[in-house]
């Protein structure tokens, strides 16, 4: 018999109960022919605790990210974490809503050599909660690519979705996290 950790046995209920919401009505797929999402196998080893390196907070930090529809969507520069990925190390730019000065996590959108093929073309996104104690020079960073979903806009062209930076495109693939 296979044995499941403890991190695979939480993510997988993590997993469930989003199915279960969706199946509900609560969600952008059509509950009637919805079975439940697809995902890669959990794998904990891309699952990272790192340091967040803070960006200055001034009217610089405003980005806009391009969405699925051509608007703008502005967010506010929140700071980068550095991902040592199989490939290398990848900085990486987190965001948050204007205006959220303390914010108990962060977005991260990301593409990867997955997206249009087993993967939402336009990338995936995490929300990676904070851990406002220090972790040296600034807070912690919680980086748990098995969480990576797809945005709204791969269920329906109804939904308004921002895209990745080119920041954030990754020369290599991130086979965790919701998949097609």
């Amino acid at each position: 018999m296979v044995s499941v950790t403890a991190y695979a046995d939480a993510l997988l209920d993590f997993r469930r109960r989003k199915d279960e919401h969706f199946a509900a009505g609560n969600g952008p797929v059509n509950t009637g022919t919805f079975r439940g999402l697809s995902y890669f196998a959990p794998d904990e080893a891309w699952a990272f605790t790192l340091p967040l390196t803070r960006l200055p907070q001034d009217a610089s930090a405003e980005f806009p990210l391009e969405t699925n529809t051509g608007e703008v969507r502005v967010m506010a520069r929140y700071g980068e974490v550095t991902v040592p990925l199989p490939g290398g190390q990848h900085t990486l730019l987190v965001f948050t809503p204007l205006g959220e000065e303390v914010p108990a996590r962060v977005f991260l959108p990301f593409r990867d050599t997955t997206s249009g093929a087993e993967t939402y073309g336009a990338g995936r996104y995490l929300d990676a909660p904070l851990d406002q104690q220090l972790g040296g020079d600034g807070p912690l960073i919680r980086v748990d690519f098995n969480l990576a979903y797809h945005p709204y806009c791969a269920y329906s062209p109804q939904w308004t979705c921002p895209l990745p930076p080119r920041e954030n495109w990754l020369s290599e693939a991130v086979p965790v996290g919701e998949k097609l």
